[in-house]
């Protein structure tokens, strides 16, 4: 996977991929520093729809929080979190995007 691919080469440690949680996903997982970071991966072959990101509205936003408080909760996380976007467009080549901080 693109994604992963590109956060292990900077320097990330993954934890775990596609989570679930009820009807619930993150796709990735992982770790940065001391940082938990919760990253949704979005990719699109053109831009007939628009950007990658642009397909993550509130209540996408709402499934990751709801499914990160679960993880946490479980895990018994008790240091920073982040929620990240990848980005990823395959035309007309290929662009990854890394948007850092991208709920709040």
């Amino acid at each position: 996977m693109i994604a992963i691919e590109y956060l292990a080469k900077a320097g990330y440690q993954i934890v775990c991929t596609n989570y679930r949680y009820a009807r619930y996903e993150i796709d990735i997982i992982a770790i940065e520093d001391e940082t938990l970071v919760f990253v949704e991966v979005k990719t699109r072959g053109s831009g007939r729809f628009g950007l990658p990101e642009e397909a993550i509205d509130d209540k996408k936003i709402d499934n990751i929080l709801e499914c990160a408080n679960y993880y946490i909760e479980n895990t018994q996380w008790l240091k920073r979190i982040r929620f990240d976007i990848i980005s990823i467009s395959l035309w007309p080549g290929l662009t990854v995007r890394h948007i850092k901080d991208a709920f709040f």
